[in-house]
């Protein structure tokens, strides 16, 4: 069976496709076939794959297992599903699990997209400034007997240095551009890029806010599929899959637990959620709604991972615009200055 690359988009759309066939009294195997009815191309050919293999009596969790397309959480959960005989709403959860993903990383996407325009933009500014107007100027004033110096001079000879460096820069603009369109091209040259930066980044700042929602995610999810608290950190310990430090504190958690400890202690001692939330989980756990409590955590979190990232962008383009203003200004200025002192002699 031939690999294809799935998104969470991808992910989630096949989860309820298939859980709903299976609603409707369709067979795993018929409802495969089915959807690859209204599929083209690979994912066509992968349903079609899969829906032979249920065809045979493979277990669903093995038919999802062999395409090696999907995650080990889906795998292991399907698993769980199966065996629980809840493989309907396991496949319930994956697919809210996947399309909330989904549309957390393309609310990341469109927040980023308008600063790194912006930034171009501004540095693009600068540098016509720099290199184009101000010898344009510098000219001006030298057929007026004058020259500049202070400040508009050492930004001439900034611009000068940039205008020898420029072939240079274009290279190095050309290289970064092809960077980024290997990075949005290249699934596995994205994957390394992501790997390294959750290996070092990863459980910091505001990513570790947003692998924290997953994580809380995962863990609702898993619980309400009808996982032990402990299979359920198990198994969303994936998630969290080349983040170390993270791993380190459900290793830590689960040691906890097996040592005595409930569930909301053990997760605040280990950090790995906020102590309000495992308050919130205690209070759940007691009033024997220990599954709600952790779907409202997740969510709560989720909310709270969004909040920071529009509001550190919100901080973001304010700052750039300031920046690129208040440079913008002190070039005109150190420009005109000089110029209005000459035409003030000269009049």
């Amino acid at each position: 069976m031939k690999k294809v690359r799935l998104s969470n988009d991808d992910i989630g759309a096949l989860c309820l496709s298939l859980s709903m066939m299976l609603h409707a009294g369709v067979g795993p195997a018929d409802g495969l076939s089915l959807m690859a009815e209204d599929e083209e191309g690979p994912m066509k050919e992968l349903l079609k794959d899969m829906a032979a293999e249920a065809d045979m009596g493979l277990p669903l969790n093995q038919v999802f297992k062999d395409t090696e397309s999907f995650p080990d959480y889906v795998c292991s959960l399907l698993t769980v599903g199966e065996e629980s005989g809840r493989t309907e709403e396991a496949l319930n959860a994956l697919s809210n699990h996947y399309e909330t993903q989904a549309a957390i990383n393309q609310r990341l996407r469109t927040a980023l997209l308008y600063p790194a325009i912006l930034l171009l933009i501004m540095l693009a500014v600068i540098v016509v400034l720099l290199v184009y107007v101000l010898p344009i100027f510098n000219e001006v004033y030298t057929q007026l007997g004058a020259s500049l110096s202070g400040v508009a001079g050492g930004l001439l000879s900034l611009g000068q240095a940039l205008g020898k460096f420029m072939p240079v820069l274009c290279v190095l603009l050309g290289i970064i551009v092809a960077l980024v369109i290997a990075f949005a091209a290249s699934p596995s040259f994205r994957e390394k890029i992501l790997t390294w930066y959750r290996g070092k980044f990863g459980d910091k700042g505001i990513s570790g806010q947003l692998n924290m929602a997953r994580f809380a995610g995962a863990l609702s999810m898993g619980i309400s599929s009808g996982l032990t608290p402990e299979d359920a950190i198990s198994l969303s310990t994936s998630i969290l899959e080349g983040i170390p430090t993270a791993q380190a504190r459900c290793k830590d958690c689960l040691e906890k637990i097996f040592n005595g400890a409930n569930l909301s202690t053990a997760m605040n001692e280990a950090g790995l959620l906020p102590k309000a939330e495992c308050r919130l989980l205690e209070t759940g756990i007691r009033a024997g709604a220990g599954d709600t409590a952790m779907e409202q955590v997740a969510r709560r979190l989720a909310e709270s991972s969004e909040y920071a990232v529009e509001a550190k962008v919100g901080q973001v383009e304010p700052a750039m615009v300031i920046v690129c203003s208040v440079l913008v200004g002190l070039i005109l200025l150190a420009v005109m200055m000089p110029l209005m002192h000459i035409m003030a002699v000269i009049g």
